[in-house]
């Protein structure tokens, strides 16, 4: 199984985003993890699609857009346009999970859904044949730098249902991932690692090393 690293911008320098993403992009990473927060569903302020769109010329890696908005049907498209290939929601944030998969992949993108702590996999067991990505939050969402929540059995039980489907679907950790929990999750399962300040720790001459040390490397 091969482990994808996505680097959460929201550790980057904010002043020189551009540069971060083309950093993080030439240390290795195999997707950028894009966290956008409303202030509303969760507690805390990011970006919106015009931020994604300025830093879409800056790499050709996979753009893995995280949604923590609700509601966030009204913004698929925008995002969609602004250049996300994947785009990630919450159940929590619309009243029909299955008709925003939908539309995203309606969009031409990758459609991912997230998981909240509290939140159970039996939300997404009737919509597995829209799913691209399941992120699976070892964090309650809003905030960078937290501890991290061990729910491997989560993400062993994620991976259970991934391989019933037989279709290649994205199995991802986010939340408090650094070289010790990234081995945890990475034996439970998960094939994509989100890691924010593990990554950016150190500065741009540090992000090669961060990357491998996250891959188990």
């Amino acid at each position: 199984m091969s482990i994808r690293i996505a680097p959460s911008i929201l550790s980057a320098d904010f002043a020189k985003l551009g540069e971060e993403v083309r950093a993080v992009d030439e240390a290795g990473a195999d997707y950028i993890h894009i966290d956008v927060m409303d202030g509303h569903f969760v507690p805390n302020i990011t970006i919106g699609p015009d931020v994604v769109k300025a830093l879409r010329p800056h790499s050709k890696k996979t753009f893995d857009c995280h949604l923590m908005i609700a509601p966030a049907d009204p913004y698929l498209e925008a995002f969609a346009q602004a250049g996300a290939d994947i785009i990630t929601i919450h159940p929590e944030a619309g009243p029909h999970l299955h008709r925003s998969l939908q539309t995203i992949r309606a969009l031409g993108k990758k459609a991912g859904v997230s998981l909240n702590p509290a939140t159970p996999l039996s939300v997404i067991e009737n919509c597995m044949d829209l799913i691209d990505l399941i992120l699976i939050m070892t964090v309650n969402p809003g905030f960078g730098g937290q501890s991290f929540i061990p729910l491997l059995d989560k993400i062993a039980q994620a991976r259970a249902m991934i391989d019933a489907t037989g279709r290649p679907i994205d199995l991802e950790a986010d939340g408090g991932i650094n070289p010790e929990t990234s081995k945890q999750v990475r034996e439970a399962g998960a094939d994509v690692l989100v890691a924010g300040t593990a990554t950016f720790k150190g500065g741009p001459d540090s992000y090669a090393q961060n990357i491998k040390m996250l891959r188990g490397e």
